[in-house]
Parts: C-alpha cells; structure tokens; sequence
C-alpha cells in the first residue's frame, strides 16, 4: 500500500492511539475499537459453530438503515453489517482496507482509492468507482440533505479514473479524509436502489424512504425485516465476496426497559444486552451464565443548552450552570464511578485532546454571582430534555436537584430516542441531555458537527452555537496540514468554547454490554459499534 506524507502521519497517529485505548462502555449515542474485556470466551475463526440465530436487547430502535438518513448509533450499529466502507478502523483505531485495497494522497488535495473488483451488492449489482461517485454525491446533494454532508462537505468532485479507481478532489487538504471515509455515513449502497430513491423522491416521498425500507449493500449480512419500534432481522449473505459470517442471522430487538434486557439475558431470550445500565452490572455478575463486557470509548455525555433560546442566550448563565453542577455526584452516584470527568468535548484517546485545557470547574459562590451577573439573581424556570436511557434520566435529575441551589426550577421531560432527536434538531428544547462519539478518532469530528453552525440541528449542534470567531477556528484546524499546528488549534478551539460554554461536559463514559457465555468471538469498538463478522454461538 502506498502512502503520502498526510496518509503516513495518520497511520503514526493511529499507532500512537492503539496504545492508549484499553476497553469499557456507554448508552445511545449520535452518533460514535478495542476488543471487549470480558469476552474472553472468543475461539479463533477455525473453532467457530457455524448457524444459529443471535438477539440483541437493544435500548432504542434505529431512526433510519439509509446511511446517509441518520447519525446516532442505534441505526448505525444496524447499518455497519448491511453496508460496507471503502476502509474501515479496525479495534486498535487502525485504518485498514474494506471495499478499497490501497489509497494515497497523489496531490496535496487529491485523494486516491484503488477499489475491489470482486464485489456485488445484496442485489446482484456491481460495486465499482461509479457506485462510490453516486453514493458520495448523493450525501452532498443539497435535495438528499444528508445529516452526514459535514463528513465529505470539502469534496469538490468525484473523478472516475476507471472501473476501479475512484479520486475525490477536496477543497483544501484534509488529513483526516481517509477516516472520514470510514465512518459509517460512507456506506456504500447499490446504485439501483440510489435510483430507486431519487425517483421515490421525485414522487414525493422523503429523502431516503426508499433505502431505509429496502436497505442494500455489499456486507456480511442482508436486510430481512424491520418492524418499527419491535425488531430488525437481518440475514446471513450467502454470496458475501469475503469470508462469510458464522451466524445464520442476527435480531435487532427493541427491549427499551434496563430490568427487561437483563432478564431477556437471563432466561436466554436474548444473547446480549445492549447497553448494560450501570445499575444491572451487579445483577448481571452475580449470574452464572452470562458476564459484562466493558468498552473503553471515545465518547462524550453531556447536558447542552439552546443557546438560541432565552435565558441561554447569555453565555454567563450557561457558565453558571456548569459551575454550580458537581460532576462527581453524577459520576460516581450514577454511573458507579465508571468513566472519567470531562473537561472539555473531547476524550483522552483523540487526536487534538489538550490535557491543560481550562474548564470550569465546581465553584457554587462564583456560580451565584454569574448568574446575578446575568440579572437572575432570583433564578429562573426552565426544562431539561432526555431519552428514555436511565442514566440520563437519573443525570437529569441529578442536575435538577443541584440547581436548586440557584433558584433555577427545572422540570425534567422524558420521551422516546427517535421522537427526541427530531425535536432537538427542531430547536424545540431548552436543557437537553445527550452524548456523542468521535468514531474517527480526530478532532475534527468531535468538534466541527457538535459546534459549527453549519451543523446546527440534526447533524449534531444541538446547542445551536453559532459564532463566526469559532467557525473559522474550526475551519482553520480541518485545512491545516501541519500535525502540531493542528494540535494548537484544537488546543485553542477548547479554551473558546470554555468561555462559550454551550455544554455541561459530563463525563467520557464506558460502554457496558451483557453478554450471554454462549456468544464467541464479540468485539465492541470504543465508538460502540459491534463487531458482528466474527461471532458465533455454542450450540
């Protein structure tokens, strides 16, 4: 494989990350690579049972199987075994190759992907340079308005060198291509269906209506049903261009109470409860037959404000919040002391995380005299937002009983994952609880969606920050070639938003997952995906 200058300092990047990244856990995230401690009751690929059937309680239901439709990790996890990347990072954050044998830089904004030749899709259609140029036009096409454009919105064009070589033309150059290229958002789907979609659309259905119900792509596994807000199935694919997967098919169930999961992996009903709420690791433990499998992750959980909307739109209120918040009570009274405090946005393991970042931490007199700064001395009513995950139901009740300190009464709303995101990409919200993975492993990705305005809404700014100092910062870190330049960008990037202070930064959780001893071969990525290629079940 050959690589340029750009490509080589992000493999030494990835080298330096595999160090760090160990493994533990976390909840629905939007969306998002360590083996799993705990699954130590893997069998080499030759030892693997062939056939059966695997279940997965899972919390939430996916919002949508079109890769470009969505960006949380219910329907990514879904999606990762029906679509398939150019490349993909391994469990170490590696790049290695997928539907792509090799790529390189062959000019300083010109990248080069040499692609399979052996790959058909779940149809029977061909995978070749075309299918890859359809797929990321389509993701940049204004009338699509994928909540995925900020992953390729530098890609100027998309050149068909032959069957098999595709370039893609970037704006500026941008190191971090070939692992936004690996983010599931680059899954590629049949170009038959694209078509079949663009004319759905034509006929007045929405953007993707047609991929999510007919869900094709090149992976191990292929779309079987999908009864919203119960189960997906998918199936094993007979003619997948790789080695095939061990398993007959995999279920999607929706089991959205933490007891019920883990009483679904108790009687056996399903084989892997996904996430584990912290609370039911006990429970989980003290039964035979089955174990917790944590995850180290490169995620965030946070409280985000509106800050479009009153009195939020004061900077010294949202650092008052943050101030008065005493993130060990959440922490350890909540999440078992797992995970670590966050400063900033950003977890240890990413590239561009500044371990002298300032944040603002606890100071309940300074909190006060910010807020009667701000002329709410006497406080003020408000709501806070979350989805029916029990960690952040009990952290936003946490957060309501702490604020009471300041006079600030805040009522706590509960609603359902897809029903919460469409509103908090509306802007309906006040206070909101929720969480979000950098699955490249860069900074550019944990920071450009969740606070450029121009991903304000479903791609990822919730807060809705928008402040042109912050947008061209970020900007200048994503085009900057030079590594320690970037690296004090991104430094002064979170010292900014310290005084913007769009969030209450929680804490860079573990993943859970309860796994039944029957389940062989499992992986969970630090950006919570499930590894599912290699799994296999004692019969």
């Amino acid at each position: 494989m050959q690589f340029s200058k750009k490509s080589l300092l992000f493999l030494i990047f990835g080298l330096l990350l595999s160090f760090v990244l160990v493994a533990c856990a976390s909840e629905p995230d939007e969306s998002g690579n360590n083996e799993s401690e705990g699954d130590g009751e893997g069998t080499s690929e030759e030892e693997a049972v062939e056939g059966g059937e695997l279940v997965i309680a899972n919390q939430s239901d996916a919002v949508s199987l079109d890769p470009a439709g969505s960006n949380d990790t219910p329907s990514s996890n879904v999606q990762a075994n029906i679509y398939e990347t150019l490349v993909h990072l391994d469990a170490d954050m590696q790049l290695q190759p997928g539907l792509a044998t090799e790529w390189e830089a062959v000019e300083d904004n010109v990248w080069e992907f040499k692609l399979r030749d052996d790959v058909t899709f779940h149809d029977g259609s061909e995978f070749n340079a075309e299918v890859v140029k359809a797929n990321i036009d389509r993701i940049l096409d204004p009338d699509v308005a994928s909540p995925r454009f900020f992953l390729y919105e530098m890609v100027e064009e998309v050149e068909v060198v032959d069957d098999y070589t595709v370039r893609f033309v970037t704006e500026y150059p941008f190191a971090p291509f070939p692992a936004h290229i690996a983010h599931n958002g680059g899954g590629m789907v049949s170009k038959d269906a694209i078509d079949a979609d663009y004319e759905a659309m034509e006929n007045g259905e929405e953007p993707g209506t047609y991929i999510s119900e007919n869900p094709v792509g090149t992976g191990y596994f292929k779309f079987d049903s999908w009864n919203p807000g119960t189960e997906i199935r998918l199936v094993k694919n007979e003619d997948y261009w790789g080695e095939p997967a061990h398993l007959d098919s995999v279920v999607f169930k929706v089991v959205s109470e933490g007891l019920t999961r883990v009483a679904e992996l108790q009687t056996g009903d399903s084989h892997i409860v996904d996430p584990l709420n912290v609370n039911d690791v006990e429970q989980v433990e003290g039964t035979d037959g089955v174990h917790v499998a944590p995850q180290e992750s490169v995620s965030l959980s946070y409280i985000g404000f509106n800050v479009q909307k009153e009195p939020f739109d004061n900077p010294d209120v949202r650092k008052a919040i943050n101030m008065a918040i005493d993130k060990s009570q959440i922490i350890d009274g909540i999440y078992n002391g797992i995970g670590i405090p966050a400063v900033g946005p950003l977890a240890p393991p990413v590239f561009g995380y500044d371990e002298n970042a300032p944040g603002l931490e606890y100071n309940l007199d300074e909190a006060k005299q910010l807020l009667a700064d701000a002329g709410y001395e006497d406080g003020f009513s408000t709501t806070i937002w979350t989805n029916d995950t029990q960690e952040r139901i009990d952290a936003a009740t946490n957060v309501q009983s702490q604020l009471k300190e300041l006079n600030i009464d805040v009522e706590v709303e509960v609603m359902e994952w897809g029903t919460y995101l469409d509103r908090t990409a509306q802007g309906d919200h006040e206070m909101f609880v929720l969480g979000w993975s950098t699955v490249t492993g860069d900074a550019d990705y944990g920071l450009y969606p969740l606070f450029h305005s121009d991903n304000v809404g479903e791609p990822g700014n919730r807060t809705f920050l928008e402040n042109d100092d912050l947008d061209a910062m970020l900007e200048d870190a994503r085009r900057e070639e030079d590594e320690d330049t970037r690296l004090q960008l991104y430094s002064d990037i979170q010292a900014e938003l310290t005084e913007l202070a769009p969030m209450l930064y929680l804490h860079h959780q573990e993943y859970l997952l309860g796994v039944s001893d029957d389940v062989q071969g499992l992986t969970q990525l630090p950006t919570q995906i499930l590894q599912l290629h290699d799994v296999s079940l004692k019969q």
